[in-house]
């Protein structure tokens, strides 16, 4: 199964998530945004998975600092672009799978889809 696991590496969560995988042996591809930026048509691709209320982190700092303009009026076309341009704005952590997509870290989920 190949996982990769998208993030910034500071973020707290981030960090458990990738003990976790570590914990269980779970081989991992790290993919970070404020090295690699975030890909738009992936990001657009997320959305259609799992909507954009999902994959957008509305309760993080970057957000609530961005202008009312943008944050107002969101549908996926706006979120997808706001999370292009400002990565922080993507929940974390997001892990594609060969069974999905998780969005957060919720372990019990995690173990359900990823633990052998």
């Amino acid at each position: 199964m190949t996982i990769t696991l998208y993030g910034i590496p500071n973020c707290d969560t981030v960090k458990k998530a990738r003990k976790w995988l570590d914990g269980q042996g779970i081989a991992h591809v790290f993919h970070d945004y404020k090295k690699a930026d975030a890909d738009p048509a992936k990001l657009a691709a997320w959305v259609a998975q799992a909507g954009w209320e999902t994959v957008l982190n509305r309760a993080g700092t970057t957000f609530r600092k961005l202008p009312e303009e943008d944050r107002e009026g969101l549908d996926a076309a706006k979120a997808v672009a706001l999370m292009a341009a400002h990565p922080s704005c993507i929940k974390r952590p997001i892990v594609e799978h060969s069974g999905g997509l998780l969005v957060g870290f919720r372990e019990a989920e995690w173990n359900s889809a990823l633990a052998r």
